[in-house]
């Protein structure tokens, strides 16, 4: 990870693409008072302030700086990030110091008294705070808000739950995720964090939801390939058999990426789409687009 004034560098470009000479200004203007300021008042004060000078918008950056975010943190991601959003991290960023104990205590406080989109930038910026191994209570407290942004924020285009979150707080993510249907190709570092008792959870989850008389999200295969059994590959069966267009390819692509035999002979059966797997032309992320696209 780069340094804090190499990030905080990276995002002012970043912002000064879409904000006005104005709010850049402002914001200049704003963090020369964070410093000098030896209390925490003006930095609550512009943190709240922000949304009077910049946009709600997403930046809708050039793929250029999309790319840089990847050098300043592997997954870290600026594409759904908005010009308010970016103008309050820099913020909180701006106004860490030596007095590290003093800056946590703030950042507490913010993230306890912050509405919706200043949660968003809180907990979005997770994977470029320093010391970032110390928010992790408190990406666990947001990942279990009832608010669909909040927890998307930290669920999604978000590399720090794969990097920091406990199996159990991961799995927890991931479940909510799909009861959620929220799109899961956007989870960051899936294939690093699977594992077996978030596969044994979905199987008992898959049941439960074709005993209802219900289908699952497609993407939730991903998530089972490394694990599948003789279990599996009959529900997999099943899903060639009387899943749609979607739920067919995401069977496919989990026996795919399996190295069970008999998945790798279920996907044999079906040469148009392994053809259509193996150039490229079927992903995770293209069946999430379609899915997310359809709901």
């Amino acid at each position: 990870m780069n340094s804090i004034s190499s990030t905080i560098e990276f995002l002012k470009q970043s912002l000064a693409v879409v904000a006005s000479a104005e709010s850049m200004d402002w914001l200049e203007l704003q963090v020369a008072k964070i410093k000098a300021d030896k209390g925490s008042m003006k930095l609550f004060l512009s943190f709240s302030q922000a949304s009077r000078h910049f946009s709600k918008h997403p930046m809708d950056l050039p793929i250029e700086t999309l790319q840089k975010a990847e050098a300043i943190r592997s997954g870290f991601s600026l594409k759904n990030w908005t010009g308010l959003q970016t103008a309050r991290v820099i913020l909180v960023l701006e106004a860490f110091s030596e007095d590290h104990k003093k800056w946590f205590e703030d950042m507490e406080k913010l993230f306890e008294s912050a509405d919706i989109h200043e949660q968003e930038a809180l907990y979005a910026a997770l994977p470029i705070y320093p010391f970032q191994e110390k928010f992790t209570k408190r990406a666990a407290e947001g990942l279990r808000s009832n608010m669909t942004s909040v927890f998307d924020a930290i669920a999604l285009n978000n590399p720090y739950p794969a990097d920091y979150l406990s199996e159990q707080a991961w799995n927890q993510m991931v479940l909510k995720a799909i009861f959620m249907q929220r799109p899961l190709y956007r989870i960051v570092g899936v294939e690093q964090r699977q594992n077996v008792n978030l596969a044994t959870t979905l199987v008992d989850y898959i049941h439960e939801r074709w005993s209802a008389g219900r289908n699952v999200i497609p993407e939730l295969w991903r998530f089972l390939s490394p694990f599948i059994n003789e279990e599996i590959v009959g529900l997999l069966e099943k899903v060639g058999e009387k899943g749609d267009e979607l739920e067919k390819l995401a069977a496919a692509l989990a026996c795919h990426e399996s190295d069970n035999l008999a998945a790798k002979e279920l996907l044999a059966k079906q040469p148009e789409i392994k053809e259509k797997i193996e150039n490229g032309e079927i992903n995770w992320e293209r069946i999430g687009e379609d899915f997310e696209a359809l709901n």
